[in-house]
C-alpha cells in the first residue's frame, strides 16, 4: 500500500508547538525540534543538547534502566545510583535471610567492601536512538542495520524497536553493565511506609529509595562480577539540590516508562477492563491467603514479600483504573473521538481506502478473541498461581530440552547427567523462597476460585476426571502428599525419570492446564496479525489527522522525557491537596499495631529533636514527598525528578488514585506524579543510617 503518512520525524517537526507541557512522554532525539521552546518557556535552563546528546555527555548518560523494569540515576563519579525501594525490593529480598533481614531492618554498607553483589541484576545506559523507518521501507534488513551498528558500537546491545503501533522504527544502542552491588536501603517501615493502603494515594509519606553501585572492568566496560572490578566511571552524573521545591517550580523526569494505551480503540480498552476484572478477583483471593501467612510467620513474610508486592501493585492499580474510567467517562470519550476520526477519514477517498475500516477491524478481532482471553486469564491467575505447578512445568521441560539439543547437535559430546544436575541446581534455588504449607492453602483457594468462575464446559480434566467433580481439599492433600516437587529434598531423593514425571500429580495438573490453554492461545494467535495490521492503520490515521501537532508514541520501555511543574490539585469540590507532605504526617499516621504504618524508633527520635540539619526546609520542616504534574507510568519508578538546571530534587515513585486512567488519557487537572523529596532520602542516609560518608562522593547544591 502506498504510504500516505510521512516519516514521523519529518511530519511532526513541521509544527513543534502547543500540546500541554505537562502531558507527553517525549522522544529524546526530537527534543530540539519539538520541545525546545516549550521547555524554555516553562523555565528550563538547559538546552535539548544538554539533556540528550550522542556526541557529548548529557543528562541521558546519568539515567539507567534498572533491572529491566524501573529507572535509576547515577549520583556520583563512582557509579553510585539511587532508585526506589520498591524497585530494589526483589534484590534486597534475595540478599536477605532470617538472620540478616535487610528488607525489614534496612542495610547500609559502611565501606565498598560491604557492598553486596546482586547476581543477575543489570543496568542499561542509552547510547543513541536513530529513526530507521525509511531505511526499512527502502528494503534494508533489520539484520543489516543491527550488524552495522554493532560494529560501530563494541560492547553494546543493538535492537530495533517499533513505535506508534509499528508505524515508526528506531535503532537503539545501549550499554548494559552486569556487575551491580547493593549499597543500602531504609527498613521496610520507612521504605514501604503505608503499604498497600497508601499505594497510589496522596497524601503520601513513603521514603521510597534504595542505593546500588555499578561496577566495571579495569577498562570501564561492562564485565561479569569479579572482586577485581572497580566502580564504573560515568560520562555524567546528577548533582543533588538541597534547595527544595515550591509550587510552580519547573520539574522534569527522564526515565523508562513501560506501557500506555493511548493509541488503542474503545473496543480494546473495554476488553482490557474486562480482563482486568478477572485478574482483580483472582489476585484478591490469593493475596488474602498470602498476607495472613506472611504476618503470622516472619520467615514466610520474607520469602513472599516480593511475590506479594508484585501481585498487589497491579491488583490495586487495576481497581483504581476501573473506577477512574467510570468517573472520567473514558470509554464514551474514546468513542466520540473515533466518531470524529471516522468522519474525517470518510471525507477523503484516499484516506477511506487506507484507513476506513481500521476501527471496525480492531473491534472484530477483539470480539473474536474475547472469550479466549477471559478463559486464559482465569486459568493463569488461578491454577497458574499454584507454585507447585511452576516447579513441575520447569522440570518436565528438561527431557524435551535434552532431546532437542541432541537432535540439533548429533555429533556433540555432552554429559547428559551433568546437564541434568546443573538444571536441577537452578530449579532448586527457588525453594529458598517457597513454603509448601502456604502453597497448599493457596492451591485450595485458587482451585475453589477457578471452580466457582469457570464455565463447566471449559473446566480442566485431570486423568479424564473433571476438576469440578473433585473434593478440593482431598485433591490438594493428595497432590502435596504424593508430588516430588513440594521440597528440594524430595526432588533430589532419586533420579527423576520420564515414568516418575508421568505419574506425578503436579505434572498431571500442569498438563491438564496446558491442554486447556493451548487451544485458547491458538485462537488468540490466529487473530494477532490481523489485529496488529488494523492497529497500525488506526495509529497512522490518528497521526495524519493530527499532523502538525506535537506527538509522542505510547510508552514501550524506551527512554523518554516528561516536563511540567510542581503542582497541587483538587480531587473533588472543596478539597485541595497541597503539593508537599512532611515528617509530621508520618507521625500522625503511625499505628504500631498495623504492619503498614510502623515508624522506626530512631526516626521518631530525629523528629522529636527536629534533628534535620541541612535537609530541613527554609521554615524548619522536613519535607518528605511532593507532587508534580509530570506524565509517568510503570517503569518510571525510580526516575529522577530534576529542576531547571538538571539537579536531582526527588525520585518519582507513584501516581494518584483520581487519575488511574492516565495510561489511556492524561487529565491535566487530576494527574499527578508522587515524588519522594531527595532531602528526605539524604536524611535517612545520613542521620538515620549513619552512612553519611556516601555524601562525600556526591555533589550537593544548596542554591540554583
Amino acid at each position: 500500500m502506498k504510504r500516505i503518512l510521512l516519516t514521523l520525524a519529518a511530519a511532526l517537526l513541521l509544527a513543534p508547538a502547543a500540546l500541554r507541557a505537562d502531558e507527553g512522554m517525549w522522544m529524546l532525539p526530537l527534543l530540539e525540534k519539538m520541545n525546545a521552546d516549550a521547555l524554555r518557556n516553562l523555565g528550563s535552563r538547559l538546552t535539548p543538547e544538554q539533556i540528550y546528546s550522542v556526541n557529548h555527555s548529557s543528562i541521558k548518560d546519568a539515567i539507567v534502566q534498572f533491572g529491566g523494569g524501573c529507572t535509576a540515576e547515577i549520583i556520583s563519579g563512582s557509579g553510585l545510583l539511587v532508585t526506589n525501594h520498591h524497585c530494589g525490593y526483589g534484590q534486597i529480598q534475595a540478599l536477605s535471610s532470617t538472620e540478616h533481614n535487610y528488607l525489614e531492618d534496612g542495610y547500609f554498607a559502611m565501606s565498598r567492601a560491604e557492598e553486596l553483589p546482586c547476581p543477575g541484576l543489570t543496568v542499561r545506559f542509552l547510547q543513541s536512538m536513530a529513526d530507521v523507518t525509511d531505511d526499512l521501507a527502502a528494503g534494508k534488513s533489520r539484520q543489516e542495520l543491527i550488524a552495522a551498528a554493532e560494529k560501530e558500537n563494541p560492547n553494546c546491545q543493538v535492537r530495533i524497536v517499533s513505535f506508534y503501533n509499528e508505524n515508526v522504527y528506531y535503532l537503539i544502542v545501549s550499554k548494559i553493565y552486569r556487575d551491580v552491588r547493593f549499597v543500602g536501603a531504609p527498613p521496610a517501615s520507612a521504605g514501604k511506609f503505608g503499604g498497600d493502603t497508601d499505594n497510589w494515594e496522596w497524601p503520601r509519606h513513603t521514603c521510597d529509595f534504595s542505593m546500588f553501585r555499578v561496577y566495571a572492568g579495569p577498562d570501564n566496560e561492562p564485565a561479569d562480577y569479579s572482586p577485581d572490578n572497580v566502580p564504573m566511571r560515568p560520562r555524567q552524573f546528577l548533582n543533588i539540590s538541597l534547595k527544595g521545591v515550591q509550587e510552580g517550580d519547573f520539574a522534569m523526569i527522564m526515565g523508562y516508562p513501560g506501557s500506555t494505551q493511548r493509541f488503542q480503540t474503545a473496543a480494546q480498552l473495554q476488553n482490557m477492563l474486562d480482563n482486568n476484572d478477572v485478574r482483580i478477583a483472582a489476585r484478591g483471593v490469593r493475596q488474602d491467603v498470602l498476607w495472613a501467612a506472611m504476618r503470622a510467620d516472619d520467615k514466610i513474610g520474607l520469602q513472599y514479600a516480593s511475590k506479594y508486592s508484585g501481585s498487589s501493585n497491579g491488583w490495586k492499580k487495576w481497581i483504581g483504573e476501573k473506577e477512574a474510567f467510570e468517573a472520567l467517562d473514558i470509554i464514551p470519550r474514546e468513542e466520540q473521538k473515533e466518531r470524529e476520526l471516522t468522519a474525517w477519514i470518510n471525507a477523503d477517498p484516499a484516506r477511506k481506502a487506507a484507513w476506513g475500516d481500521a476501527i471496525d477491524r480492531i473491534a472484530e478481532n477483539v470480539a473474536a478473541t474475547r472469550e479466549a482471553n477471559l478463559k486464559g486469564n482465569l486459568l493463569n491467575e488461578s491454577l497458574g498461581r499454584i507454585e507447585l505447578i511452576s516447579f513441575a512445568s520447569t522440570v518436565n521441560s528438561l527431557p524435551e530440552l535434552i532431546a532437542r539439543t541432541r537432535e540439533s547437535n548429533p555429533d556433540a559430546d555432552f554429559d547428559e547427567q551433568k546437564i541434568y544436575a546443573e538444571f536441577l541446581d537452578a530449579v532448586c534455588e527457588d525453594y529458598k523462597d517457597y513454603n509448601a504449607g502456604l502453597d497448599h492453602d493457596v492451591a485450595i483457594a485458587m482451585i475453589d476460585h477457578y471452580k466457582a468462575n469457570v464455565n463447566p464446559a471449559d473446566a480442566i480434566s485431570i486423568n479424564g476426571k473433571s476438576i469440578l467433580s473433585m473434593d478440593t481439599r482431598k485433591y490438594v492433600d493428595n497432590l502435596f502428599k504424593k508430588s516430588i516437587f513440594t521440597s528440594e529434598e524430595k526432588l533430589r531423593a532419586k533420579p527423576v525419570t520420564p515414568k516418575m514425571l508421568a505419574a506425578d500429580p503436579a505434572i498431571q495438573l500442569y498438563k491438564a492446564c496446558v491442554d486447556a490453554i493451548a487451544p485458547l492461545n491458538t485462537e488468540i494467535r490466529s487473530h494477532s496479525q490481523a489485529l496488529s495490521e488494523a492497529s497500525k492503520a488506526y495509529a497512522a490515521a490518528l497521526l495524519e489527522w493530527k499532523k502538525g501537532e506535537p506527538s509522542y508514541p505510547d510508552a514501550n520501555s524506551t527512554c523518554r522525557l516528561t516536563y511540567g511543574t510542581v503542582k497541587s490539585y483538587e480531587p473533588k469540590d472543596g478539597v485541595l491537596y497541597k503539593y508537599y507532605t512532611t515528617l509530621k504526617g508520618v507521625m500522625e499516621k503511625e499505628d504500631p499495631d498495623n504492619y503498614e504504618f510502623r515508624v522506626p524508633a530512631k526516626l521518631k527520635e530525629i523528629y522529636a529533636k527536629k534533628d534535620y540539619g541541612q535537609y530541613a526546609d527554609k521554615n524548619g520542616e522536613m519535607v518528605v514527598c511532593f507532587l508534580t504534574n509530570l506524565d509517568i507510568t510503570g517503569g518510571n519508578s525510580g526516575s529522577p525528578v530534576m529542576d531547571a538546571d538538571g539537579n536531582l530534587i526527588g525520585l518519582a515513585f507513584d501516581g494518584n488514585w483520581e487519575a488511574m486512567s492516565g495510561d489511556v488519557l492524561f487529565d491535566p487537572d487530576l494527574q499527578r506524579c508522587i515524588c519522594v523529596d531527595i532531602r528526605y532520602v539524604l536524611l535517612m542516609l545520613d542521620k538515620y543510617a549513619g552512612a553519611g560518608y556516601l555524601l562525600n562522593e556526591m555533589n550537593l547544591v544548596k542554591e540554583s
